[in-house]
């Protein structure tokens, strides 16, 4: 099950579908089809902590989230984790820029933000773009600021079943599943949907959908019926329309994000702050 722009995933399952025939595409072509730039590690500006949500989301990294610039949930939980633990830094901003992903690990991330509250200011800044997986995350810190241009929402779930029987049929192929369990081989692509396997995906899907909902609702401390009636519903909004459905708190820019923390400029510190990349690998090691 996804939560992300169905467009990014169309370009996802290209590339899979290419790997599967055999192509295996070089990593600046990977960048290039996903537009991605290289990761981005967190800085430290002054004592405030800016840690980027950047790219793909997923629940483990693996090559085709460090060549897409994509972001692990576990790894990003991990230096949220070590930024708070670091006593010289006094607020965290996420700082957001993602089409979202799977949902596999995103409930317990966007909980570990919200637990947060209270520990340190948690700021989730939105430069330029907070969709499905990625806003349900977002929701979760104390404050959601986005960039006038920026863009927010995609709140809902999807999986997709490709049949491709009729497909198989013309090249004159037959697969047969040899299977053991009674809906072991449901689902399968070789043969159209049935009704039991689509209830049983629509109900996966629904699940996913109202662990979403009410994570967003609480984040943003509103009811499920107000996130699920007017919180785009499924559509991806503007930074304005974002504050006036009380998706986002308010529009501002970087700069004005982090002298309201209390920054003393608002120029991006260049080095990573070796204090908490330390403490991050010390947790994942855990």
């Amino acid at each position: 099950v996804w939560a992300i722009l169905p467009e990014k995933y169309e370009v996802l399952r290209d590339l899979v579908e290419l790997r599967i025939t055999g192509v295996k595409p070089a990593e600046q072509e990977i960048r290039d089809r996903i537009g991605a730039e290289k990761p981005r590690q967190q800085s430290l500006e002054g004592a405030i902590a800016i840690l980027p949500l950047f790219g793909t989301i997923g629940q483990r990294m693996s090559l085709m989230t460090q060549y897409s610039g994509g972001a692990s949930t576990e790894g990003f939980g991990a230096t949220f984790r070590a930024a708070l633990a670091e006593p010289n830094v006094s607020a965290v901003v996420i700082e957001v820029d993602s089409p979202g992903g799977t949902v596999f690990g995103v409930p317990e991330l966007a909980d570990q933000i919200y637990g947060a509250r209270g520990s340190k200011p948690i700021v989730a800044f939105v430069n330029s773009l907070a969709a499905s997986a990625a806003y349900w995350i977002a929701a979760a810190a104390d404050e959601v600021v986005v960039t006038p241009s920026g863009e927010v929402g995609s709140i809902g779930v999807f999986a997709e079943h490709i049949d491709v029987s009729k497909l198989l049929e013309m090249q004159g192929v037959k697969p047969t599943l040899i299977s053991a369990g009674k809906y072991k081989a449901e689902g399968n692509s070789y043969e159209p949907l049935g009704d039991d396997a689509r209830a049983t995906i629509q109900a996966r899907v629904d699940e996913y959908y109202g662990m979403f909902v009410r994570s967003v609702a609480r984040g943003r401390g509103v009811k499920t019926s107000d996130v699920r009636e007017g919180f785009g519903k499924g559509r991806i909004v503007g930074a304005s329309e974002a504050v006036q459905l009380g998706m986002a708190d308010r529009v501002a820019t970087m700069d004005k994000v982090l002298k309201g923390l209390g920054a003393s400029k608002g120029k991006r510190a260049d080095a990573e702050p070796l204090e908490i990349e330390r403490k991050r690998l010390e947790l994942m090691s855990l």
